[in-house]
């Protein structure tokens, strides 16, 4: 039986979990509320100030899903309660960030500015002008942004120049004079 399926997730004080028909979950908590649709063979129970996940039969699929299941909606209950942020770090002479208004400014090297749209519940952070820290919710979403904001400059190997996140290795390279 999945280990990661099987562990109940603890629901702390002050966050609401409902199982609606055909699995909608609805977490309210006090950072927002999130509502997923999860897959109808799976059974949640609310049992207190616990929620368990059980599957119905051992075969590969069930299995599969089954831990899929529990592990969001421990996201979920994680987001609305402690939320979740994504640091990147921007390398490169003339590169940086500028936050004006909901609006995330990015110089990077182009002929224009890349710009982003804090929307929902996505804020942009910007404590330097090399850092950008985005926060909100859902996880799936934060990861999602900070992806796209990366993809606009990736680092590259030679110099290191780009958006990376916070802790990422680059692989260098040597280049012409590294024979």
């Amino acid at each position: 039986m999945s280990r990661i399926g099987r562990t109940p997730i603890a629901v702390p004080a002050g966050v609401e979990v409902k199982v609606a028909e055909g699995n909608v979950v609805t977490v309210k908590g006090p950072k927002g509320t999130l509502t997923e649709t999860f897959n109808s063979r799976m059974t949640i129970e609310v049992n207190g100030a616990e929620v368990l996940v059980k599957r119905p039969t051992d075969e590969k699929e069930d299995r599969a899903i089954h831990g899929l299941t529990r592990t969001l909606l421990n996201n979920m209950v994680v987001g609305v309660t402690n939320g979740y942020s994504k640091k990147l770090e921007i390398n490169g002479v003339g590169y940086r960030a500028q936050k004006q208004g909901k609006t995330l400014l990015l110089n990077l090297g182009y002929s224009h500015n890349v710009t982003f749209e804090e929307f929902d519940d996505i804020k942009f952070d910007v404590p330097s002008q090399t850092e950008i820290i985005v926060s909100g919710i859902n996880k799936q979403t934060v990861g999602q942004i900070a992806a796209q904001i990366r993809e606009k400059r990736p680092p590259e190997p030679y110099l290191g120049k780009g958006i990376k996140y916070e802790g990422e290795h680059i692989r260098r390279k040597a280049g012409k004079t590294g024979k």
